[in-house]
């Protein structure tokens, strides 16, 4: 998967949401839960694992993500980026001040060591 680099860069904080609903309007966070907050290695580690994911097909599902990652720099103002994904689709959609139009979906294959890796990390991380 395709990262802004300088975001991945200057990422001190993530924070993965357990996803309720799609957002109403374009560009808006995805609703749902904080479950856990990321930082450090824990942090580096994610966004190493997240960059590793092989790209895949597309698959139908109607786009229902279950989880996200919000990253923040030190000013923990205004999220980075954040990452959604579906592992029932495959894809990936990003947004936020640091992504570019053109890698803001994507995607991946969900049933790589990777994904399975990630998937296990956002069961972990939710109550």
């Amino acid at each position: 998967m395709r990262l802004p680099a300088e975001a991945v860069a200057a990422t001190a904080l993530i924070e993965v949401v357990r996803i309720s609903a799609l957002p109403t309007k374009q560009g808006a966070p995805y609703p749902g839960r904080v479950v856990a907050h990321w930082a450090g290695n824990e942090a580096s580690n994610a966004l190493a694992l997240i960059g590793s994911l092989p790209s895949g097909e597309q698959h139908r599902c109607g786009f229902s993500p279950g989880w996200s990652v919000r990253a923040y720099e030190n000013s923990l103002e205004l999220a980075l980026f954040e990452a959604a994904f579906c592992f029932n689709c495959h894809e990936i959609r990003m947004h936020g001040t640091a992504v570019p139009p053109t890698p803001a979906t994507q995607f991946f294959d969900a049933d790589s060591p990777p994904a399975q890796a990630l998937l296990t990390l956002f069961r972990a991380a939710t109550p």
